[in-house]
């Protein structure tokens, strides 16, 4: 492809702004993934040949493909609205997606061509996004978002031992913990733009939501010790402890969270509902370690089908419309989807209990049916505010510009 076609392509309105192609790549990729996967169980498709076998072929991709697509697109967005510096023009914007894309081709390769040109280009996505981010965000007076950079930097190391190092599927775990972290820093600060902007449009006094920072720190630390005590002695009572401490405190932090009846408005709802996933998940990983149940697996189940792709949707349909200069999509199929995603994570997480083996190709199926399902939704519904141009005057990730035909208050009903 020469010079002009890449600049042609730059000009698309996909590459407007950050989030675009990284939320559509999410969404695309999450329905690639769950309609291969079943197909390989059932011996339909060949299983790729890559180091550490198809699980780790499988969470590989749910992790480094699906889910690093997603953080892409929440960063490229976020750090720039945060720290007030563009970090990306249309044509890095462009690069990455295509580095994006060579990576996961590469992966699925990795068994003909070797771990190295996956272990290349993977990881140079990573590194560039690093690049981008730590100069804006270490020049923010105080670093309040040093700790987004700091995930992103372990999610990379943990990628390099999947390649490198003697136990992949161990370091896949690793960036499991560390994509909770994650999640609960992002939340974190979502949280409070969304609830207080709700509870503003509803004309709500008395009710002043803060995401205390005692609380998160509290998690992310049990959570931090958890994945190191797991990856350093996988198996050990100490793990099953420290699993439920990383419950509690999840627990502790949806104390936050209890607004009365405003927390059933659906923004709020669920992210709430992340939380509850995200406790339950460690919790049951915790419980399996301590009892000797064979439940581990539901619970990361619960984790990862569960608390971060519900997470990754609820942000991809707040920030997807906001930042494309649009209003909230207030139709059903947004509880629908949402609920398909959790639906999916539970009926999962009951295929690994051992007296429901005889059901498990069946409710395998349905699991990955729905939670595909649900994201086929979002791409039909995102697909023209993603690709399409803006619906108003304003430029790259602004927010939608306000007109006598729309709402004062983006969270107004």
């Amino acid at each position: 492809m020469n010079r002009g076609a890449l600049a042609r392509l730059a000009a698309h309105p996909l590459f407007l702004c950050g989030f675009r192609p990284f939320y559509l790549a999410t969404a695309g990729y999450a329905v690639l993934l769950l309609a291969v996967w079943p197909a390989m169980l059932a011996g339909g498709l060949p299983m790729p040949a890559v180091a550490g076998g198809p699980v780790v072929w499988h969470v590989h991709e749910l992790l480094y493909g699906f889910a690093m697509a997603s953080v892409a697109g929440f960063l490229l967005t976020a750090v720039p609205e945060f720290t007030g510096c563009a970090i990306v023009d249309r044509r890095r914007l462009l690069g990455l997606s295509l580095l994006w894309l060579a990576g996961r081709a590469a992966y699925w390769l990795s068994g003909s061509l070797g771990v190295w040109p996956a272990a290349a280009l993977n990881l140079a996505f990573a590194v560039w996004l690093l690049i981008l981010f730590a100069p804006p965000v270490w020049r923010d007076p105080g670093r309040p978002h040093l700790s987004l950079l700091f995930a992103l930097a372990a999610l990379a190391a943990a990628q390099a031992g999947v390649y490198f190092g003697t136990d992949p599927l161990a370091w896949l775990h690793v960036a499991a913990g560390v994509l909770m972290i994650l999640v609960v820093l992002a939340m974190s600060r979502i949280s409070m733009r969304l609830i207080n902007g709700m509870l503003d449009a509803e004309g709500v006094v008395g009710i002043d939501y803060r995401a205390r920072p005692p609380r998160r720190n509290l998690a992310t630390f049990a959570i931090g010790l958890f994945t190191a005590a797991e990856y350093l002695a996988p198996g050990n009572p100490v793990t099953g402890w420290l699993a439920l401490a990383a419950m509690a405190a999840l627990f502790n932090l949806l104390n936050d969270w209890h607004i009365g009846r405003h927390l059933f408005n659906r923004w709020i709802f669920m992210p709430y509902a992340v939380y509850w996933l995200m406790a339950l998940g460690y919790g049951l990983i915790g419980a399996a370690i301590l009892a000797g149940w064979p439940l581990v697996s539901a619970g990361r189940h619960l984790l990862l089908a569960g608390a971060m792709s519900l997470a990754i949707f609820a942000v991809m349909a707040v920030a997807g419309r906001i930042h494309a200069g649009y209003w909230l999509d207030r139709r059903r199929w947004i509880p629908l989807a949402a609920g398909l995603i959790v639906a999916a994570a539970l009926i999962r997480a009951l295929a690994a209990i051992p007296a429901w083996a005889g059901m498990s190709p069946l409710l395998l199926g349905a699991s990955a049916l729905g939670w595909a399902a649900a994201y086929a939704l979002f791409l039909f519904r995102f697909w023209t505010v993603l690709t399409g141009p803006r619906p108003d005057d304003a430029g790259g990730c602004a927010e939608p510009v306000e007109t006598s035909a729309t709402p004062a208050n983006e969270f107004a009903c």
